[in-house]
């Protein structure tokens, strides 16, 4: 996952600070020392950290901060709010045109993920606001890229314009556009040539297609994984083509994360979008907050609720959790809410914007200790029930479980195991939704000695007693909420 690397470093330089009544010129400089080391390791650009670190310096330093109360904190908050800076302050929207089609033109190198971001951006704008859009196949040199984009078309129900491999680009996108009026799309996505490298003839054939198109929005799609390759590929493509965003691909990769911090400080331009997995649905908005406090280790919970709301059937999570509060949740709820968690990018992802919880000891010890087959383990025991089993857990007696084990090809030991757990859930969720705090905490205490349903034994304390602490006065203050609500 990007910036794991960079959010240790960062937050183990920042911990020191944390663990000082007070903090002298002596303690930031060698705080500020090691960021830069951080951001230098993470492929970020020497000129941008260059001009990070003294922004941050002359922001802490002085008596203001060094002298005043918990000047930690106020210099971590210095540290967030200049990573915001450095890479916008805020979400920048499309670029709409007042008049029917938006034109959109996607550009990159060859291998950035450019015709799949086309595809995801406009069944993005397709969902989120019932949009038209067109896709016209304009790159006629890499090997099946107009099979490609008609095959996403289809997938994603959005028309494709194309005319094959033999017709000039400009004379794709010229009648593109005429078929883009004639169907009244809002919305047209030019994908556009790519290369290995920039060249020349790849700058002439976009220049020419900017000038057809009269687009508004050129789109740099870059691939995050490149790190401070992909700077240098945005420089070029903004000083010829005029850039208005970029889009930021293979963000869960195995990358630094130098690119996202980067491109924006370079070229002026926002980075519009974030492409974070293989699915069609992952594309995401860019929110430079949310993002500086994912890498300071501070969670993204406003993500997580987004991600929440489009995938969570409202309707059916109300009714899973009056069947938690009746202590009637069942196996085939229990499936339901496991897709769901899988919707949300699993469990691993949900837990990463938790605040704490990127690069927690703890949490990388349990994930170390989890098969990844585990969850198909657990459906594999539950799809081998027959409906009245999972509707009736309890009448599931040995020569059930036996049958079961054989059915699911799992030992006995784990059925045994997973079910005791699902009852322990059941007993914990309903003391939860009804307001026993009190009888919860130490069921709490009793699970994490022995796991939960998909998920390894934590041991001790868990996540960390504070941690759980205020998890259990949040959720009580919630329950209090709801049960009000009711009345």
């Amino acid at each position: 996952m990007a910036f794991e690397g960079l959010t240790e470093r960062l937050q183990s330089a920042l911990s020191g600070l944390r663990r000082k009544g007070k903090v002298s010129e002596s303690d930031l400089r060698d705080t500020m020392r090691e960021i830069r080391m951080a951001l230098l390791e993470a492929d970020v650009n020497f000129g941008v950290v260059k001009d990070f670190v003294r922004d941050v310096r002359e922001k802490a330093a002085g008596e203001k901060v060094l002298e005043g109360l918990n000047p930690a904190q106020q210099i971590v908050k210095i540290v967030n709010d200049e990573l915001t800076k450095m890479m916008g302050e805020q979400d920048v929207p499309l670029n709409q045109s007042p008049k029917i089609p938006t034109v959109i033109m996607m550009v990159g190198l060859q291998g950035a993920g450019k015709t799949t971001t086309a595809g995801k951006l406009a069944l993005k704008l397709k969902n989120e606001k019932n949009a038209r859009p067109l896709m016209i196949a304009a790159d006629i040199y890499r090997p099946a890229a107009i099979d490609q984009l008609e095959t996403l078309g289809q997938q994603i129900d959005v028309p494709v314009f194309s005319m094959g491999t033999d017709a000039d680009p400009r004379e794709i996108v010229r009648q593109g556009l005429i078929r883009a009026n004639e169907i009244k799309a809002d919305y047209v996505f030019i994908d556009a040539a790519g290369r290995l490298q920039i060249d020349e003839a790849l700058m002439q054939e976009l220049a020419d297609i900017k000038d057809i198109a009269e687009p508004n929005e050129i789109l740099l799609v870059v691939d995050a994984m490149t790190g401070q390759n992909a700077t240098e590929t945005a420089e070029g493509f903004n000083n010829r083509l005029g850039i208005t965003g970029v889009v930021l691909t293979k963000l869960d990769g195995d990358t630094r994360g130098g690119a996202a911090l980067s491109i924006r400080a370079v070229t002026q331009k926002p980075i519009k979008f974030v492409g974070q997995g293989e699915k069609m649905t992952d594309l995401d908005t860019f929110y430079p907050d949310r993002m500086a406090s994912r890498i300071l280790g501070m969670g993204d919970l406003l993500t997580l609720i987004e991600r929440a709301q489009k995938d969570v059937d409202e309707e059916k999570a109300a009714a899973q959790a009056e069947k938690m509060r009746q202590n009637t949740f069942d196996f085939n709820d229990f499936i339901d809410q496991m897709e769901q968690v899988s919707n949300m990018g699993g469990i691993e992802s949900i837990m990463k914007m938790l605040p704490g919880m990127a690069n927690n000891p703890q949490v990388a010890a349990m994930q170390a200790q989890m098969d990844p087959k585990q969850i198909d383990h657990i459906k594999a025991i539950v799809m081998s029930m027959t409906p009245q089993e999972r509707e009736q857990p309890e009448i599931i007696n040995p020569s059930r479980r036996r049958r079961l084990a054989a059915g699911a090809g799992r030992p006995i030991v784990e059925v045994n195991r997973m079910l005791k757990q699902f009852n322990e859930m059941k007993t914990m969720m309903s003391k939860a939704m009804n307001g026993n705090t009190a009888q919860m905490e130490q069921m709490m205490g009793a699970l994490q000695g022995g796991g939960m349903p998909g998920m390894p034994s934590m041991g001790g304390k868990g996540l960390g007693q504070k941690m759980q602490n205020m998890a259990m006065k949040r959720m009580a203050r919630q329950i209090q909420k709801n049960k009000k609500k009711r009345r």
